[in-house]
């Protein structure tokens, strides 16, 4: 099963699609491609020159923006790289706003870790020309999101809110091919993931709950093992695989977080929803969260659901109210006369 025929097969569940959608999805999908092959040639390039990180971040951007514009069904665009909306030839609009980071985690291109790409999609409702309140959007609006993992093989993730499915390019071919179906994650795993060198500037819970990862629990739960690659999708596509927590919490100086809700949460918290399991700031769930600018950022909480509940429970200490102190009391105290 290709992408291109599973993209296919899924407009035809819909009898009065346009074909819009399939169209993007595939603008999205060559995007992908002629990154990666940009990625390989960076591994030589960087050994090369000193400014290869900044050569492939506006690599990547130029052939997504150049992909989905001449695709006729984009009506705006936001990327990580742009501090404005990229707006679109009136003649070329079509009905869809793309969310982009063309390369997440760039900064791992010279010592040849994993890097990504990460999208998501959602429809134009404002009459006439995008307006920046129609692109702000809630994650709940999403009709489609992505990412494609940069590593020992190209993998792009993919939800159309039908579930989650991976598939791996296949070089000899040029082809997307599904390898990894109806993927879900585990409702319990053994990793934590963050970067613990901002350990100093965390707030106490969050302090007080890795704490206790690092140890057996009472209940027989054992220690987890820490891993943390310093690349967004890297990181969650393990959480994905494997289970466990990903974590990139609020600290004191960055009090609002540092991953951005349009192009890096709503997407992550799309595909993690699909996957069976939840995605929240802490406390709100991620999808419910009305961006306020372009680069709104947020803390972000996502994994597998005993480890999202333990954490949202941690320290809970149920309080006996005054009410409940006197039926304890009364109840006692009927026990007592009963006994004599």
């Amino acid at each position: 099963m290709t992408l291109n025929r599973y993209i296919m097969n899924a407009q035809r569940q819909f009898p009065g699609a346009t074909g819009d959608l399939t169209q993007l999805l595939n603008c999205i999908v060559t995007s992908v491609k002629a990154i990666t092959s940009a990625v390989r040639m960076g591994g030589m390039t960087s050994a090369l020159t000193k400014d290869c990180n900044q050569k492939l971040n506006m690599v990547a951007n130029d052939f997504f923006i150049n992909m989905l514009r001449s695709s006729y069904t984009v009506a705006a665009m936001v990327s990580e790289f742009n501090q404005e909306i990229i707006n679109v030839e009136t003649e070329k609009q079509g009905r869809y706003y793309v969310y982009f980071d063309p390369l997440d985690g760039s900064s791992n291109i010279d010592c040849l870790g994993a890097i990504g790409s990460i999208f998501g999609i959602a429809k134009k409702t404002c009459e006439g020309p995008p307006t920046k309140e129609d692109i702000l959007k809630c994650g709940n609006n999403y009709v489609a999101s992505g990412y494609a993992l940069y590593g020992s093989a190209t993998i792009l993730v993919l939800t159309t809110g039908q579930g989650v499915n991976g598939f791996t390019f296949d070089p000899a071919i040029g082809e997307f091919i599904l390898t990894d179906p109806n993927m879900q994650i585990k409702p319990r795993g053994k990793i934590y993931s963050l970067n613990e060198g901002y350990e100093s500037q965390w707030d106490e819970k969050l302090l007080n709950y890795i704490t206790s990862l690092k140890h057996s629990s009472e209940e027989g739960r054992s220690a987890y093992g820490s891993r943390y690659i310093g690349s967004m999708v890297a990181d969650v596509h393990r959480t994905i695989k494997y289970g466990g927590i990903f974590i990139y919490p609020s600290y004191k100086s960055a009090p609002n977080g540092k991953l951005r809700v349009l192009y890096e949460c709503n997407p992550m918290a799309h595909i993690i929803e699909q996957a069976g399991e939840c995605a929240t700031d802490g406390n709100k769930r991620i999808l419910d969260l009305q961006p306020e600018s372009l680069h709104h950022r947020t803390p972000i909480f996502l994994g597998s659901k005993h480890d999202m509940d333990e954490y949202h429970n941690f320290g809970v200490v149920e309080e006996i109210t005054t009410e409940d102190k006197v039926n304890t009391t009364t109840i006692k105290d009927n026990e007592k006369v009963n006994d004599e």
